[in-house]
C-alpha cells in the first residue's frame, strides 16, 4: 500500500513507516502533521486516481527531527587572487508515515 501526496509544490511517494524529509516545520518532536492533498492511493486492487485529489484521503504522520546540511560553495579563479567561500543551512523536518486513512 502506498500513496503520492503534494506537501510545498513537491510530490512523495510514501508508504506506512517511511521516513521522509518535508520543508521545515515548526512542529515539536513527536506532534502529528497530516497531509491532504493526496494525488494517488494504491492498497492491493484498490487503485485511487485523484482529479485532482483523492476525495476522504489522508496521510498521518509524527515527526521524527528537524535535520540540516550544510553545504559549501567555493568560487576560484586561477591567477587572480579571487577565492570565495560561502555556506548555506537548509533546514528540514523528518517525518514518520503512520498511517495512510481513505
Amino acid at each position: 500500500m502506498y500513496a503520492v501526496f503534494e506537501d510545498g509544490s513537491r510530490q512523495y511517494r510514501v508508504s506506512e513507516g517511511d521516513i521522509v524529509q518535508v520543508d521545515f516545520r515548526e512542529a515539536e518532536i513527536g506532534s502529528s502533521l497530516e497531509f491532504q492533498r493526496v494525488l494517488l492511493y494504491h492498497g492491493g486492487d484498490d487503485l485511487q486516481i485523484g482529479r485532482p485529489l483523492v476525495a476522504g484521503a489522508r496521510v498521518l504522520g509524527e515527526v521524527v527531527d528537524h535535520p540540516s546540511t550544510k553545504l559549501y560553495i567555493q568560487h576560484f579563479r586561477r591567477r587572480k587572487n579571487y577565492r570565495r567561500l560561502r555556506g548555506h543551512r537548509q533546514h528540514y523536518t523528518s517525518v514518520q508515515i503512520r498511517s495512510i486513512v481513505t
